[in-house]
């Protein structure tokens, strides 16, 4: 009797150690490998290559050389990220080798079908996510120094040179940066559980500051990313099969199913982080933003989307604020609210700058029947110039779940009507 109830005690205490939430790292995976056991040494010979191999457009004649490797190799977690890894950086690399015009219908069964069995084990889909990207693909030059953008570079890349690597690092810091406000999340949690005022008050004043530094963290993407080249190079290479123009009829995976599959390309959206939060403050996300964000979640891996799922179903922290005589809470929670809708303004600014004025641009340059300048912009797939790379219409969604987050807000009355002691 007495362990059951030591049992369901400890049960009831939440927890990140279930969800593959390292305490260091959040949702990043700390120190990836950067070798796969020798047998792959095939795939990792051509994917340290993909951006010399698209520019002088050859990667698709080395891919479809390829031997065909078994992936029953692969037996750690670690092992299996790199390897999801690599190929889905050559697969964004063999689909898109040639931009918008020249797109292919089939992935070769030698990339398809070790892509499919990994994706599959991870509980992935067969295409570069943020998990991929952003998470997993990381390394220190100095393995005793920081982690900080001089410190930090790719394991494997894709075209655009100093700005892709600018654009994933940076996101990788967004991610750090978020780490103490992901561990408060349980602290919040319990605290609401056991009537804590006082616990729950601190945590979500560290919170806030965590998003005040991932708001600081994400201003990087102005220092270490060219506009020109993300809208002109890069972008191509993280947009998916689903909602694309380019590609409207989705990717066959050979040797995997004879039809062919969507599925989106990499978005900020499958990033484990806001779901947390928006589940956390109540954020309701409704129509077609919510249908989209709800589906991004299967580009997490599976214990992250867990972890959403899990916080969702939690005693609901707003109603705990608003039933508190807690001035101190009311102003903790609101600054929470009120960062997550500066973060999201802040996202729609970089959108802005990164996509919306290079495609005016673009099309300016082609309504003029001008060379465009830089050659870059030529490049750029003007099937996406209303488009994220997750295939959403990105300005409109953007101020969509922007303006849905105002609504977690407390209402200014009740706060009025609260004893100031």
């Amino acid at each position: 009797m007495a362990a059951a109830e030591s049992g369901s005690e400890s049960k009831s205490l939440f927890s990140l150690d279930a969800y593959h939430v390292s305490e260091e790292l959040g949702f990043i995976l700390p120190d990836p490998l950067e070798e796969l056991p020798p047998y792959y040494q095939p795939w990792m010979d051509i994917a340290l290559r993909v951006p010399e191999l698209v520019q002088s457009h050859e990667l698709r004649s080395h891919i479809n050389k390829m031997p065909l490797l078994s992936s029953q190799f692969l037996q750690k977690h670690r092992e299996l990220r790199l390897a999801h890894l690599v190929l889905s950086m050559m697969t964004m690399g063999y689909t898109w080798q040639e931009g918008e015009n020249n797109t292919v219908e089939i992935l070769p069964r030698n990339l398809a079908v070790p892509f499919w069995e990994v994706s599959q084990r991870l509980g992935l889909p067969p295409i570069l996510t943020h998990a991929d990207a952003a998470l997993a693909n990381w390394r220190k030059k100095d393995p005793e120094g920081p982690f900080d953008m001089e410190n930090l570079e790719l394991l494997v890349s894709l075209p655009g040179g100093d700005s892709v690597r600018g654009f994933f690092i940076v996101t990788l810091l967004v991610e750090l940066a978020a780490v103490p406000a992901l561990r408060n999340i349980a602290t919040v949690i319990n605290g609401v559980r056991s009537g804590d005022t006082e616990a729950v008050t601190r945590a979500l004043e560290d919170i806030s500051q965590s998003i005040q530094d991932m708001i600081d963290a994400l201003k990087l993407m102005h220092v270490y990313v060219e506009p020109s080249v993300f809208y002109g190079v890069i972008r191509i290479h993280l947009s998916g099969w689903k909602d694309n123009p380019c590609m409207p009829n989705g990717l066959v995976y050979e040797g995997v199913q004879k039809e062919p599959m969507e599925y989106s390309g990499g978005s900020a959206a499958q990033s484990s982080l806001l779901h947390c939060f928006d589940e956390l403050f109540g954020v309701k996300h409704e129509g077609k933003s919510g249908a989209f964000l709800t589906r991004m979640r299967d580009y997490m891996l599976p214990a992250h989307k867990q972890l959403i799922q899990d916080i969702s179903l939690q005693p609901s922290l707003k109603r705990f604020v608003q039933q508190q005589s807690s001035e101190r809470l009311n102003q903790a929670f609101q600054l929470c609210v009120t960062r997550l809708l500066a973060l999201r303004s802040y996202h729609i600014n970089i959108v802005s700058r990164f996509i919306t004025v290079p495609a005016a641009r673009a099309r300016q340059l082609r309504n003029q029947s001008q060379e465009p300048e830089p050659e870059l912009i030529s490049r750029a797939p003007a099937a996406l110039e209303e488009r994220g790379t997750g295939g959403s219409g990105i300005m409109s969604f953007l101020k969509t779940v922007r303006d849905q987050t105002k609504d977690a807000l407390l209402p200014e009355a009740s706060k009025e009507m609260k004893p100031h002691n």
